[in-house]
C-alpha cells in the first residue's frame, strides 16, 4: 500500500487530436514517456469506443509498470483527459518519476485548465486523516477540504461524477474534478441563488430551472407557496437519479413533488423550443470552462429572456470576483447588453473558497428597490421558512457590493440599479 497516487483531470485540450481517437498513437505516446521517466512497463491494454451519436469515441488504456499502473481515458467530444499514475514506494521512491509522467501527459495534451490531484498510500496519519482534494481558483490559486469516505466514483454518459463524504460537508457531490453541492453548505448557494429575485418577483407562478440536478435549487423554489409549477431540466439524469438516492438532505423529495416537473435532456434546447412562458429562469449550471459553456454567451442570455413572462428574471453565477474578474467582467457585460437591469450580488461560499459572483437580471425586477419590510412580508404570505441563510436583513446586505466588484461591472448605474 505504502506509494504515490496522482490523478489529473485535464479540460479543453489543444494537443494532437489523433491522441484522443487513436489508440496506437496514444499507446506510443504513454510508451515513450514511461520509458524516459524511468519507470518499468511489464504489460498494456487498450480500447478504442465506438463512435456515439456522430461523434469518435474515446480511447481507454492501462499500462502496467513493474512500480504498479498507469491509466489513461480521453473523451474527443469534449477535449477531455483523465490520468492516473500509481507507484510503490515500499522499497524504492518512485514519486519523482512518477510526478515526471505525469507532467509529460498534460504537456503533450496541452490542456486549458488542469485539476490534479496527490494521495500518499500508507501514511497511517493520512489515512486517518482522510482523502485531501484540491480545487482550482485560478492558474495560481487552490483550495482543498479532506474527505475520510468516498462513497461512489463512476463515468456517466456526460461527465466523472463523484460522491464524497466528510465529518464537516456531510455527503459532497462533485462533477469532473469540481465540487458541486455538499449536505452541510448547501444553503449558501441554494438560498442566495434563489430567494433574491423570487422575493423580488411580485408573484412568480412558474419557474424553470436549467441544471440543478441536485435539486437543491429546486426544493428552495418549491417552498414559494406562490408558485404554481416548476420545471428542472438537467442534461445528466445519472446525477438526478444520485441526488435521489445520496442526497435527500438538500433535495428533501423535491423531485416528487406535485408541481415539479422534471426533464432529462439539453437545457438549451428545451429553452429554444419551448412555448411556456416563466417568471423566473435560473440558470443552475457548472463553471464557463466546462461542457456547459456555451449556456454562458449572450445568444443565450437572450434566448432566456424570449422564455420571460412580462416582469420575470433570469438568475445565475458568474464566479469568483476575485480570483476571476475578468470572466466576471465579460458575462456581466453580456448580460446588459441583453436585459435592462444586471443586478448583480455576492456572498462567500465555503464550498466554493471564495466570495462568490452572482447576477438577476431583467427588464423589470430590481431587487434593491425592494426593501426589508416587503421582503419579510412576503417571506410570510409565502410561507417560506426553513432558512439558514437568506433573510429580509440580509436582502439587502447581499446586493451591497465592494468597490473592486464594482468595478467589473458595465457601469455604476446598471450595476446599482436593481
Amino acid at each position: 500500500m505504502q506509494g504515490l497516487h496522482l490523478t489529473a483531470d485535464l479540460y479543453q485540450c489543444q494537443g494532437e487530436f489523433s491522441l484522443f481517437v487513436d489508440e496506437h498513437a496514444l499507446a506510443a505516446l504513454c510508451r515513450m514517456q514511461t520509458e524516459r521517466s524511468g519507470l518499468s512497463i511489464v504489460g498494456e491494454k487498450w480500447v478504442t469506443f465506438p463512435e456515439y451519436q456522430g461523434e469518435p469515441g474515446g480511447v481507454t488504456g492501462a499500462v502496467l509498470l513493474a512500480e504498479s499502473h498507469l491509466a489513461i481515458h480521453t473523451w474527443p467530444e469534449r477535449l477531455g483527459v483523465t490520468l492516473d499514475v500509481y507507484v510503490c514506494n515500499f522499497s524504492a521512491d518512485n514519486s519523482e518519476r512518477a510526478q515526471q509522467l505525469l507532467d509529460s501527459l498534460i504537456e503533450a495534451f496541452q490542456p486549458k485548465a488542469v485539476e490534479r490531484n496527490q494521495i500518499s498510500r500508507g501514511d497511517d496519519n493520512q489515512a486517518r486523516q482522510g482523502e485531501l482534494l484540491w480545487e482550482t481558483l485560478n492558474e495560481d490559486s487552490v483550495y482543498g477540504f479532506r474527505f475520510q469516505r468516498r462513497l461512489l466514483d463512476q463515468q456517466t454518459q456526460f461527465q466523472h461524477l463523484e460522491l464524497l463524504e466528510s465529518d464537516d460537508l456531510g455527503r459532497t457531490l462533485r462533477l469532473d474534478g469540481c465540487l458541486m453541492t455538499a449536505e452541510r453548505e448547501e444553503f449558501f448557494y441554494h438560498e442566495a441563488l434563489i430567494h433574491p429575485a423570487a422575493l423580488s418577483h411580485p408573484q412568480p407562478k412558474t419557474a424553470l430551472i436549467i441544471g440543478g440536478g441536485d435539486g437543491g435549487a429546486l426544493e428552495e423554489l418549491l417552498k414559494h407557496n406562490s408558485l404554481e409549477s416548476v420545471t428542472l431540466v438537467d442534461l445528466d439524469g445519472e446525477v438526478i437519479e444520485v441526488a435521489k438516492t445520496y442526497l435527500q438532505s438538500i433535495n428533501k423529495g423535491a423531485f416528487d413533488h406535485p408541481k415539479a416537473t422534471i426533464k432529462v435532456g439539453d437545457g438549451a434546447a428545451f429553452v429554444r423550443e419551448t412555448d411556456k412562458r416563466f417568471d423566473l429562469v435560473f440558470l443552475d449550471l457548472t463553471d464557463p470552462e466546462t461542457p456547459a459553456g456555451p449556456l454562458y454567451t449572450e445568444q443565450f442570455f437572450a434566448e432566456c429572456k424570449n422564455i420571460l413572462a412580462p416582469g420575470g428574471a433570469v438568475v445565475l453565477h458568474l464566479g469568483s470576483p476575485f480570483h476571476e474578474g475578468e470572466q466576471v467582467r465579460a458575462l456581466s457585460h453580456h448580460l446588459a447588453k441583453v436585459f435592462k437591469h444586471v443586478s448583480a450580488y455576492g456572498l462567500y461560499i465555503p464550498l466554493y473558497g471564495a466570495y462568490w459572483a452572482l447576477a438577476v437580471v431583467s427588464d423589470e425586477v430590481q431587487p434593491k428597490q425592494v426593501d426589508a419590510r416587503q421582503i419579510a412580508a412576503r417571506l410570510q404570505e409565502r410561507g417560506v421558512a426553513d432558512l439558514q441563510y437568506y433573510n429580509n436583513e440580509v436582502h439587502g446586505a447581499l446586493f451591497a457590493l465592494p468597490n473592486y466588484y464594482q468595478a467589473l461591472l458595465p457601469t455604476a448605474t446598471t450595476a446599482n440599479a436593481g
